[in-house]
């Protein structure tokens, strides 16, 4: 890895700006697309901050201003735009009044993501503390509302960035080289939600395409006996199946002649999920599934392939950071969140390798509606340990000794970030570690990962450091593509290029700094990097002959004083035309 001067903040801002600054209520989109009621209100727009010291535990008696929720403090979009760190605290406050329609309803308050750690009041009282900067949660805030008139909510942040052991992916508090902006506070969509005592708090679809059926679970707390819940699942508005149980647990439909969800056939199924009582509804969803298979296979030489729907399709993607200059962690709007995923899909690919960031859940679902395939990292943190980069290599790597702390911090929150992106089909991959940051007990990490969720692949450890375990090995070769040998180890594992190329040009007017940019490779101009990227695309051709099942192409976007995107920070120039792109990209991913 290389490392340069500091960055500072930087005032480039993306198109989507001005639609972010001139809405009533930033990002209005519903939130949860993957299970979706009617009624529900949002409550991101203006709230009041403050930052305080740290070691200050009560609510401030005065706040300093406004803030734009969900945009991070850090960021422009915020209006705040100011560093927080380990020694404060940001405390936020609003008011709402509730619609109608939450009369004589319980009411969840939800939460897409908050870095890092939350303390949330509700009229002054405490409605329950969260920690974790990457999964969604809830608190039921029923019994804390006044039965009428304005309700206050104040939230309590804290977040030690790198200086703390929390996942906190590529944030530091001296942004430099492939490390940038810290990101705190609420950084997705806040709402509020009315719903029955007893109803459907969520759901896990598993296809098994080769039994034409779905295993359904429905989490829905407080049923009383004589309770049914009924699956529905529509084709084109037309009933498939059906089926009714007393408690949600692992329903069983049957998909006869599935249609198979595919990047070149991204088909989905809806599913309308009820909760009756005496023949009356009493909760109701939404949602959706897709008919997907995910495995490893030897291939006639014995070389393990990636296979979906059980055909070999080589997986080609980019390396996706997911950072924005005008609201960092946050998309300015849902039309700038859907815009990277489009144009990567123009440019040919079939993938995208989520790279040590979690993205809100309607990113997911543009990814099923458009049909790209989603490995999903772990957020990195408490780094410190030995990277070796290149496998069967002893003496050299070493793990991580996290302290008991940490360990609880990482995998509670691993399971809820799995167990919050299990609905979408478009996830194939869990990738627990990269490149050793934080790498600790590999092999129970991924074992646990594989027993968690067994339908889908696990990368224990992109570009190291190597075990024996998982579904894959996966080498980071920079800037031209390479692989793992496949007469050394292709005979278990499936063998894939976690990350290669790099290949940088800054342009004018659109990066994050004036200077010391940098990129694995620099060019001077789009044609001479089309040059060496369509030989790097020759090279991987021969590279999946050999064996190799995927690779991960560094990067969608420049990022903060990294200049090797296929765009630029701001969105504006696509550095070589997608078009081009997909003429080179396209033959590697053509399902046979």
């Amino acid at each position: 890895m290389a490392y340069h001067a500091s960055a500072q903040t930087g005032t480039l801002q993306t198109r989507w700006a001005k639609d972010a600054k001139a809405a009533a209520t930033p990002l209005p989109e519903y939130p949860r697309p993957q299970m979706m009621r009617s009624a529900w209100m949002n409550l991101n727009g203006a709230w009041q901050y403050a930052l305080v010291p740290n070691s200050q535990t009560g609510a401030p008696a005065a706040y300093a201003g406004n803030i734009q929720v969900p945009y991070p403090v850090e960021s422009q979009l915020s209006g705040v735009n100011k560093t927080v760190g380990k020694d404060q605290a940001v405390w936020y406050k609003r008011t709402f009044t509730l619609p109608t329609a939450f009369k004589k309803k319980n009411v969840l308050l939800h939460f897409g993501a908050v870095d890092w750690q939350a303390d949330v009041y509700i009229n002054g009282r405490h409605a329950g503390t969260h920690k974790g900067g990457y999964d969604p949660f809830t608190f039921d805030i029923t019994g804390l509302l006044k039965k009428s008139g304005a309700q206050e909510i104040t939230v309590r942040v804290w977040d030690p960035t790198d200086d703390g052991p929390q996942p906190r992916g590529k944030q530091v508090k001296k942004p430099e080289g492939i490390w940038y902006t810290p990101v705190t506070g609420i950084w997705q969509t806040v709402w509020l939600e009315p719903v029955a005592p007893t109803y459907i708090a969520s759901l896990k679809p598993v296809p098994d395409i080769d039994k034409q059926d779905l295993q359904l679970t429905v989490n829905a707390p407080n049923l009383l006996p004589g309770d049914v819940i009924k699956v529905t699942a529509l084709d084109n508005g037309q009933q498939v199946a059906a089926q009714t149980s007393a408690n949600g647990n692992a329903l069983t439909l049957h998909i006869p002649d599935a249609k198979l969800w595919s990047p070149e056939h991204p088909y989905l199924y809806n599913l309308q999920v009820a909760i009756t009582r005496k023949g009356k509804v009493v909760d109701e969803v939404k949602s959706y599934f897709a008919m997907r298979k995910i495995s490893i296979a030897p291939d006639d030489k014995g070389i393990q392939r990636m296979l979906l729907n059980n055909k070999f399709v080589f997986q080609f993607g980019p390396l996706d950071q997911g950072w924005w200059p005008d609201g960092l962690y946050t998309a300015p709007t849902d039309a700038a969140l859907l815009y990277d995923l489009t144009q990567t899909k123009a440019m040919g690919f079939n993938m995208i390798r989520k790279h040590v960031k979690v993205e809100p859940a309607r990113w997911y679902r543009y990814a099923d509606s458009l049909g790209i395939l989603v490995w999903q990292d772990m957020p990195s943190g408490d780094l410190g340990n030995h990277w070796e980069n290149r496998p069967g290599v002893l003496g050299r790597a070493t793990d991580r000794n996290r302290d008991a702390n940490s360990e609880s911090i990482y995998r509670t929150e691993w399971k809820a970030i799995m167990d919050a992106l299990q609905p979408f089909p478009c996830i194939v991959v869990w990738v627990p570690f990269n490149e050793a940051w934080g790498q600790f007990k590999t092999a129970e990490i991924t074992k646990w990962t594989m027993e968690h969720d067994p339908s889908r692949l696990v990368n224990s450890a992109s570009g190291g450091n190597f075990y024996p375990v998982g579904h894959i090995i996966d080498l980071h070769a920079y800037p031209d593509p390479a692989m793992p040998h496949p007469d050394l180890f292709g005979k278990d594992r499936a063998l894939v290029l976690g990350e290669y190329g790099g290949l940088g040009l800054p342009l004018t007017g659109h990066t994050w700094q004036q200077k010391d940019n940098w990129g694995y490779r620099t060019f001077k101009n789009a044609d001479d990097l089309f040059d060496t990227y369509k030989h790097y695309c020759e090279r991987l051709q021969k590279l999946k002959e050999a064996g190799l099942s995927a690779a991960v192409y560094t990067q969608t976007t420049d990022v903060e004083m990294e200049v090797n995107g296929l765009m630029t920070y701001d969105r504006e120039i696509t550095k070589v035309p997608a078009g081009k792109l997909k003429s080179v990209n396209g033959p590697l991913t053509t399902e046979e």
